[in-house]
């Protein structure tokens, strides 16, 4: 791998520059499956010194009053002096670790990690597939394909058993449930699919009638005997 690795935008920085943790630290990921790799942490002394007086100004302050408002201020002042030039020593470190786990595409300059990485062609492998993982999946995208039209020649078949002749009621009238084409609400169990005549006085019913429009039978009664 070539000395020029930057990583100028698959990183998160980890590092803490104040307390007693301090240190420096940077999460590198695959921009193929981003899997990630840390570097291994760095201590910031600095930091961790002043970490430590923080916490002995605080002790101080609680004993001698403001005795530690100015300690802090020394304190802060210490970690910030050398935390940039650190930072940028450690992060040159971090990246040359990271060059052991990391490939740039030649195509498509994307870092990837060693399983997304194609030795054979020198690209990673979305420039460069495996090629007998794309012909495992081209067999299956074309079983696939070749199934899917079977289904649909024989639904073809199948369309003679179909009734599309008979309107549907998709919604039930009477509580607004949703029906699917049922002779019976699924939740009121009111009756959907009523007779084209009053079962009363044999007048013809619009479509979704509770009542006869004539007589005021309700709808779906047993027809009159006559």
């Amino acid at each position: 791998m070539s000395d020029d690795l930057h990583f100028s935008s698959n990183y998160r920085d980890l590092s803490q520059q104040y307390g007693t943790g301090s240190g420096f630290q940077f999460e590198f990921y695959c921009q193929s499956c981003s899997d990630t790799w840390r570097s291994p942490f760095a201590p910031y002394r600095s930091g961790q010194a002043s970490g430590w007086m923080r916490e002995v100004g605080n002790f101080a302050s609680n004993l001698l009053g403001g005795l530690g408002n100015g300690l802090d201020n020394a304190v802060e002042g210490l970690a910030k002096a050398g935390w940039g030039g650190s930072r940028d020593e450690a992060f040159k470190e971090a990246i040359a670790a990271a060059q052991a786990h990391f490939h740039r595409c030649a195509r498509c300059h994307n870092y990837v990690c060693d399983r997304c990485w194609s030795t054979d062609s020198g690209l990673c492998q979305t420039c460069a597939p495996d090629l007998s993982t794309q012909v495992q999946a081209a067999r299956h995208q074309g079983k696939l394909e070749a199934a899917m039209d079977n289904a649909r020649e024989y639904g073809k078949g199948q369309a003679g058993e179909v009734d599309v002749a008979t309107a549907k009621q998709l919604v039930c009238p009477q509580c607004g449930c949703e029906a699917r084409g049922g002779k019976f609400c699924p939740d009121c169990g009111f009756r959907l699919a009523a007779p084209d005549e009053c079962g009363g006085c044999h007048a013809k019913l619009p479509a979704g009638s509770r009542f006869c429009p004539e007589c005021g039978e309700r709808a779906g009664a047993p027809l009159a005997k006559t």
